[in-house]
């Protein structure tokens, strides 16, 4: 329903029309504030990266962090990656993760950041508390935040926009009638706008989510997903549909497919509920992070890893391993 609402499709939008002036007329004044020289951004020791989006639901925004951080990482250059940690509740604050830090500690995406990476991650609802942690003990030479866009009390020094070239902007509105947290008119003072998808517009760069091969959460095998037989498919993302249409794209044979609400928490036993003795349980590598404790020999998980033409590539890069001194 709500994506009918958000698309224009339904006219309950209208409903939630009033709300959306009163969203917008926040997002303005809290923007404003800090424009304007009424509250004060602070400003890390390095150069700080925002990779965030405009709209609410998955865009593909983690898979950008990790290609950035493992990116510079290849050139040679220290990185750290900070995020709020939505979803997760942590005893304290700034929280630095580590192997044994689970996603109901520090959320579901800088889990899955730190192990794919390797890279030192910090989460805090203050950011700027968690760029503090790192720059302390880990002495990154520049912070790529995951997510972030909209908090301004963190001063940035370069903005990474990523959109869904598919739903775009949906019918345009603030959040709740539409999926906007800003207007899309904010694109223009953002430095680069990556597109997941679709059909890039003029100065925007194009990228593809290449999956990998099906990985077994408890014995860590690999094969090809179309292997994998009597499949039911499971997303926990901001926008399930994504995965499911990569899976038929493979040519998995889906007996079911479960969206779930993005940042659920699992347990064993509802998990274990979905497929039946004989079935495979395929799920994204963002779920499998919350699920490898418990995981049974039937689990899989489909990784994928972002990719843009090489001159796109290359030109991101260089501006921001021109940023480190």
């Amino acid at each position: 329903m709500i994506e009918r609402i958000w698309s224009g499709k339904s006219p309950l939008w209208r409903v939630l029309w009033p709300l959306s002036l009163l969203y917008g007329l926040i997002s303005t004044l809290i923007r404003l504030s800090y424009r304007l020289g009424l509250r004060r951004s602070w400003r890390a020791p390095v150069p700080v990266v925002v990779v965030g989006n405009l709209t609410a639901g998955g865009n593909g925004k983690t898979p950008v962090v990790i290609w950035l951080v493992e990116q510079l990482m290849a050139r040679g250059i220290r990185v750290g990656v900070v995020s709020r940690g939505y979803g997760g509740k942590a005893a304290s604050y700034p929280l630095v993760l580590s192997a044994s830090t689970t996603t109901a500690e520090a959320g579901d995406e800088p889990v899955l950041i730190y192990q794919r990476t390797g890279a030192p991650v910090a989460v805090a609802p203050q950011r700027a508390r968690a760029v503090q942690a790192l720059v302390s003990g880990a002495h990154p030479q520049i912070i790529i935040t995951d997510d972030g866009l909209q908090h301004y009390a963190l001063a940035r020094d370069k903005e990474i926009v990523v959109v869904d070239g598919v739903r775009r902007f949906g019918n345009g509105w603030w959040l709740p009638a539409g999926p906007m947290r800003e207007r899309a008119g904010r694109l223009k003072s953002v430095d680069a706008v990556i597109v997941n998808g679709g059909h890039p517009q003029p100065g925007e760069i194009a990228m593809t989510l290449a999956p990998g091969q099906a990985v077994n959460l408890k014995t860590g095998a690999r094969c090809a997903a179309a292997q994998l037989h009597h499949v039911v498919a499971m997303a926990g993302i901001g926008h399930p549909p994504r995965f499911f249409a990569t899976l038929e794209q493979l040519g998995v044979a889906t007996e079911k497919t479960i969206p779930l609400s993005d940042h659920y928490a699992p347990s064993a036993e509802m998990l274990a509920g979905l497929c039946a003795p004989g079935q495979s349980l395929l799920m994204t590598e963002k779920d499998a992070v919350k699920c490898r404790a418990f995981a049974r020999d039937n689990w899989w998980y489909l990784p994928v890893d972002a990719r843009f033409p090489a001159a796109d590539a290359e030109k991101l890069l260089a501006t921001l391993q021109g940023l480190v001194h």
